[in-house]
């Protein structure tokens, strides 16, 4: 048996997923800030007991073309490799990508696991074409973005 609110978040993303695949081409939402992003992925991933690695996949007008959970950790750790967190765009022939994953902890700051990972991604996605926008750490209510902070994008 499932438990309720890991229930409710399944049918959440299965609806998101839904919703986002039966919109036409200029109904997709598109993510140009932080804010954008949060706003789709924020309520999802801020109660989330482990760590869920997640990417926004983006078409050249920044339209979202799918979000996919990437990896499902532990209390503190999400294992990432290249190979799979850009093998979906490289399938879905996304221009951008924008990377997500929540700190079940509450405190967004990201680690410097967090930051060795998204260097390892963003060198990745270059030699593949796709350009990393982003990468967000999700707290308990907030968030950090690595754009806004400057850190790797300076």
């Amino acid at each position: 048996r499932i438990p309720t609110k890991a229930a409710v978040r399944i049918l959440c993303s299965a609806e998101l997923g839904r919703r986002i695949a039966s919109t036409s081409r200029q109904e997709r939402p598109q993510i140009l800030t932080p804010e954008d992003a949060i706003g789709i992925l924020l309520e999802d991933m801020r109660y989330l007991k482990k760590e869920h690695f997640k990417a926004l996949l983006l078409n050249v007008q920044n339209e979202i073309i799918s979000l996919e959970t990437i990896s499902i950790g532990t209390l503190d750790t999400a294992m990432v490799h290249p190979r799979e967190a850009l093998g979906p765009a490289l399938r879905k022939s996304a221009a951008y990508i924008l990377f997500a994953h929540n700190h079940p902890s509450g405190n967004p700051t990201p680690s410097p696991a967090d930051i060795d990972t998204t260097a390892r991604l963003m060198v990745a996605g270059e030699v593949l074409g796709i350009e990393v926008m982003d990468h967000i750490v999700i707290g308990d209510g907030n968030y950090v973005s690595f754009r806004e902070q400057g850190i790797l994008w300076e």
